[in-house]
């Protein structure tokens, strides 16, 4: 039985192009809000659409500028909420300060915890997102959260370019990562290996060790997010000593900081193949080894399940 309310879809400035292909596959115009700056740097927000009694959804990802984005989307959700929409979820296709998910050293904060305490706060009654750093994020939301994957759009896509599942090896670039490279071994019935390495400092790592056997195979690192393209090109230099025939890469979010274009550039990767949850630069775009796939009708059909309060888990299967 369909809801009898409606919903409407609004946007920030994190993704726009995510959020018009979102809304064209929901055959619905994005919502309009104006989202600016007064002259001394502060977020103005204005919802231009009567949104009382309705379901609204907020497309912004918390990618850098991360306090920015961050921001927006927390008055975003504060402005729905006091124009009396009946729910607000907060559709956040790549969950900034998802890496400080525990304390690592004392007196360290837990970043990704008090950011979903900020949205609850701010009014969001659900939250969606895709491929968070670490699964049990989830577990800090007081609210309802659903936790998507890119694996149906990379599968697609795998499976069209190896279709050979004897000459692929799935590799995880960390020991945090074996269970989503487990995952994907077994839907497309490749071998495992792991990649052994230690991290001296934040965003520098060491690779010490191959778990695993990719001499003569197409080797896939798989993880779910390249900042500096450290851990990533370091990968597919250690795979390439082994004896893989060649490196490719497939990860959900490219934040791509710093040097990492020119890293993947200098690197063995034959290929790098991101999700559009993170807007791509001119750079990423212009860059001949890296290639992107939309989720949008991923996002656009958990948007109208949770609408019509149906199921998502089906998307997965």
């Amino acid at each position: 039985m369909l809801p009898s309310r409606d919903f409407k879809v609004f946007a920030g400035s994190s993704n726009p192009q995510l959020a018009e292909r979102i809304c064209e596959h929901l055959r619905r115009p994005l919502s309009r809000a104006q989202v600016g700056r007064f002259s001394d740097g502060e977020i103005q927000v204005e919802i231009l659409e009567n949104v009382r009694g309705q379901d609204t959804f907020i497309i912004q990802s918390t990618c850098p500028p991360a306090n920015d984005n961050l921001m927006e989307l927390l008055i975003m959700c504060d402005a729905l909420k006091r124009a009396s929409a009946y729910s607000i979820t907060a559709v956040v296709p790549y969950y900034g300060y998802a890496r400080q998910d525990r304390k690592v050293a004392p007196r360290t904060p837990i970043t990704a915890k008090l950011v979903a305490d900020l949205l609850e706060v701010a009014g969001a009654t659900r939250v969606v997102s895709m491929d968070m750093h670490a699964g049990q994020i989830q577990g800090f939301f007081n609210i309802p959260s659903d936790h998507l994957f890119a694996s149906p759009v990379f599968l697609e896509d795998l499976r069209r370019r190896f279709p050979v599942a004897d000459e692929l090896v799935i590799v995880s670039p960390d020991a945090g990562g074996v269970e989503r490279a487990r995952a994907y071994s077994k839907r497309l019935n490749a071998s495992l290996a792991i990649i052994d390495k230690r991290r001296p400092k934040a965003n520098a790592s060491e690779v010490m060790n191959l778990v695993g056997d990719v001499k003569g195979k197409d080797a896939l690192l798989l993880d779910d997010m390249v900042d500096t393209a450290g851990t990533l090109t370091q990968g597919a230099t250690a795979l390439k000593e082994k004896g893989a025939r060649r490196v490719v890469a497939y990860a959900a979010h490219a934040i791509l900081s710093g040097p990492a274009i020119s890293r993947i550039n200098e690197s063995p990767l034959e290929e790098a193949v991101f999700t559009d949850t993170v807007a791509p630069s001119k750079q990423a775009q212009q860059c001949a080894k890296i290639r992107f796939l939309s989720v949008d009708r991923l996002f656009g059909e958990a948007i109208a399940r949770i609408h019509r309060s149906e199921s998502l888990s089906s998307l997965f299967v």
